[in-house]
């Protein structure tokens, strides 16, 4: 099992509470938030990877796929008449879940078993 630097952070209190407050900065700077839209909004789909993650989750949970598709368009409209949402319309921080993440996860894990069986080297025994 490999440290990575996400549960490195998360399993220091230090550096989980001088980075916590960093993190909530930047995203609220980032402005995605004030346009109506999510982080998983904001992923490239054009990896076939994320589009199959897309295509699970149109699947699974019809309704989170449209929303993704109105909070998009909506965002879009904003800026292209370089307007923000009224404030009651901004996404919340609770709010903000990572809807995609789930999917586009198990999607890599389904993708790394069949490069690791892909790769498996047979010999011939006599």
């Amino acid at each position: 099992m490999s440290l990575s630097l996400k549960s490195f952070v998360q399993g220091s209190k230090f550096l989980s509470g001088l980075l916590k407050p960093v993190s909530k900065a930047y995203a609220g700077a980032a402005g995605y938030r004030q346009i109506g839209l999510r982080y998983d909004d904001l992923i490239a789909e054009e990896s076939e990877l994320v589009q199959e993650a897309l295509r699970r989750m149109e699947i699974a949970e019809p309704r989170a796929a449209y929303d993704r598709a109105f909070r998009i368009r909506v965002a879009q409209q904003c800026s292209l008449s370089h307007q923000l949402l009224p404030k009651d319309k901004w996404v919340t921080e609770a709010q903000d879940i990572r809807y995609l993440q789930p999917y586009i996860d198990e999607v890599a894990a389904e993708n790394a078993e069949r490069a690791a069986f892909d790769n498996i080297k047979v010999t011939a025994r006599h």
